[in-house]
């Protein structure tokens, strides 16, 4: 049911955002190759999907595999920095000096280091993943509550077992939300490092449609780009839900 409802409220979103969208025509007459109408924007979505298909699944690729190596790294660096003292003087700094680095200053440098195909975009959305899944997961490792680590002491819990069974469960709200971010911001990281170099992909596709002034089939790939994001995160939200129930159930009595 509250899925349901989640998806009427994006329904009504979507039009109303369609509405404004052909009102601004309507009222401004741009001209359609500024700003084409949804009417060409759909067409060309059915006339070309088979080219969009193709495109998109290269893009969709690269944006999963992005999301599990930075998850993995996030995840990984995450435990390194709250069980590690030594290494977390080392390496939060390190950590803060890569989120100063514009990444679409270093996306042409890996395309020069790791080539025109696939790695050098998943590398580009895993370099995105990474900082917000791993400052989340370890701001939940450090907010484990004093109390449940003191039970495990208490019954002889062995570190693995306190890790496994306590201090995870109790990190893995703060990391579902820098999951949550990970989501919506892989793709702009995959599209980035197609923007820098490739030759084929949504990104490249909307760079030549541009060129050629096909702005309808370039809107056309950015809502494929749009309709993929939002799959990817309402599917990941729903697999968090589930793997935490105690949670889920406590945001329902909230609300």
């Amino acid at each position: 049911m509250k899925r349901l409802h989640a998806l009427r409220h994006l329904a009504i979103s979507a039009a109303v955002l369609l509405g404004l969208w052909q009102l601004v025509i309507i009222t401004t007459a741009v001209p359609p190759y500024i700003l084409p109408t949804p009417l060409a924007v759909a067409e060309v979505l059915v006339r070309q999907a088979p080219m969009l298909a193709h495109h998109a699944g290269i893009t969709f690729a690269e944006i999963l595999g992005g999301l599990v190596l930075g998850v993995l790294l996030g995840l990984s660096t995450a435990l390194a920095l709250a069980f590690i003292p030594r290494l977390r003087r080392t390496l939060l700094p390190l950590l803060l000096i890569s989120q100063v680095i514009p990444l679409f200053a270093i996306a042409p440098l890996l395309v020069l280091w790791l080539g025109y195909d696939m790695l050098s975009k998943v590398v580009m959305a895993t370099l995105i993943i990474y900082f917000p899944v791993a400052s989340t997961g370890y701001d939940g490792l450090r907010q484990t509550p004093q109390g449940w680590l003191d039970l495990a002491h208490t019954l002889g819990a062995s570190p693995w077992r306190l890790l496994l069974h306590v201090q995870l469960p109790a990190a893995l709200p703060a990391l579902a939300s820098g999951v949550r971010m990970a989501a919506t911001a892989a793709p702009i990281g995959a599209v980035i490092g197609e923007w820098a170099g490739a030759s084929q992909g949504l990104g490249y596709l909307m760079l030549n449609a541009n060129a050629r002034m096909e702005i309808d089939l370039m809107f056309a790939a950015l809502l494929v780009l749009v309709a993929f994001s939002l799959l990817l995160y309402f599917t990941l939200d729903a697999l968090l839900r589930r793997l935490m129930p105690w949670h889920r159930d406590r945001l329902t009595r909230l609300n």
